[in-house]
């Protein structure tokens, strides 16, 4: 730790600039006032609009429901200076400043939020009618397409796929998912737990493609690449997101060499003095886990920034290792899910997965690691509470779906 550092950590720092004006950005500001910060708080973003949560992109406001999801903070009553519109394109740690277009922007205490930003589909830019889903000028685009009721093609059956079809469908859009992958979900579940979801698509109406590669997108038409055509009103492209930390490239702050994302400490803390980093941009090393874990979900965003918040104000450093979970309603389901599964060394069912109810948990040397809830809240708030604890638990117990995962313990 630099002696700057030290310094700092004993008297709160005067100026603390977050750039990002998501959830964790947000968040961060919030929760410096909240636990008693009384210097600057600049909350910089690049949207123009006052800062919203996401998770209703894929719901309320596409549907019409709501005419956008800015959140409920009185930002002029905590002290909190709003730059909107206003996009950072460098950092030079050794100066402590940002750049920006319209000139740098000092800081004594930098945290980076700046989110994810969706990976787009190669040779796609600039055809008509393909669009992406992470801002909400993004929705309010899409808002017409689904009232119109286009065919739609998505592109991708992860999380943000299921859950656009799912909306589109309930907009009475004949869609067409397709998936390079032999299910949904490859890249977040494992083949038996996936595999009872597929079942979801064909049940709402909504035609599933696996084994579906793109070849290239046309104006009102899909092309697989083996040759066949689907036509295509509109194209939604669900195929991942990637940390969106390009503008720290030459920065000298370390990022991950995979994904790209800041490299963070169990502090939260980057590899330069007096920055941090939260949410989808950033990476942190797990305890629990034993492995450095990067996050993207909206939770992860919620609870960082108490961290962040607690570790600049320097009184009781905080180390960051939740039980990550995130959630997602699809084709009228709940799907809940918390821990990470990786490296489980046995899996147990809850329930029969063609219903309605079923849970799914993975163990480690007996004690449960992760848990996959769809439509047992139960299960999750329980299961979560015994991943946190370390809990040893009784497998023959916890198969049986009636009784509460709590008096599954050994």
């Amino acid at each position: 730790m630099s002696e700057q550092t030290q310094q700092r950590g004993t008297s709160p720092a005067r100026r603390v600039v977050v750039v990002g004006a998501g959830m964790a950005g947000v968040q961060t500001a919030v929760a410096l006032r909240e636990q008693g910060f009384a210097g600057t708080v600049t909350l910089i973003g690049a949207e123009p609009h006052q800062p919203y949560d996401r998770p209703p992109l894929s719901k309320a406001v596409l549907l019409g429901k709501a005419e956008g999801s800015a959140f409920d903070v009185d930002f002029e009553a905590l002290g909190i200076e709003l730059q909107l519109g206003r996009e950072v394109s460098g950092l030079r740690p050794a100066d402590h400043e940002l750049d920006t277009a319209t000139g740098p922007v000092p800081y004594d205490v930098l945290v980076i939020a700046t989110g994810a930003e969706p990976i787009r589909l190669p040779g796609a830019e600039g055809v008509p009618g393909v669009h992406l889903l992470r801002t909400l000028d993004d929705a309010e685009r899409l808002r017409p397409v689904l009232a119109q009721q286009h065919d739609i093609v998505v592109v991708g059956a992860g999380w943000i796929g299921a859950e656009f079809a799912t909306a589109a469908r309930e907009a009475g859009c004949a869609v067409t998912v397709v998936e390079a992958a032999d299910r949904p979900l490859a890249g977040a579940l494992p083949a038996e737990v996936a595999a009872p979801m597929t079942a979801w698509y064909a049940d709402s109406g909504t035609t599933l493609r696996t084994h579906a590669r793109v070849e290239r997108v046309e104006p009102g038409t899909v092309v697989l690449d083996d040759g066949t055509e689907i036509p295509a009103g509109a194209v939604v492209v669900g195929i991942g997101a990637r940390p969106a930390t390009a503008w720290l490239q030459g920065s000298g702050i370390e990022l991950g060499a995979q994904h790209g994302e800041v490299v963070a400490d169990d502090h939260l803390r980057a590899s330069a003095p007096d920055v941090y980093a939260v949410g989808d941009c950033a990476s942190f090393p797990s305890g629990r886990y034993g492995q450095r874990l990067l996050v993207h979900h909206w939770d992860n965003a919620l609870q960082g920034p108490r961290t962040v918040a607690a570790n600049i104000l320097g009184e009781a450093p905080e180390r960051y290792d939740p039980v990550p979970y995130f959630w997602s309603e699809q084709f009228g389901r709940f799907v809940q899910y918390a821990g990470d599964h990786a490296f489980a060394d046995t899996t147990l069912w809850r329930g029969d997965p063609a219903g309605a109810a079923w849970s799914v948990c993975w163990l480690r040397d007996s004690r449960l690691i992760a848990l996959l809830a769809v439509g047992r809240p139960r299960d999750l708030a329980q299961g979560r509470r015994l991943i946190d604890a370390g809990t040893p638990m009784d497998p023959a117990l916890l198969r049986d779906p009636s009784r509460p995962l709590k008096a599954a313990t050994a």
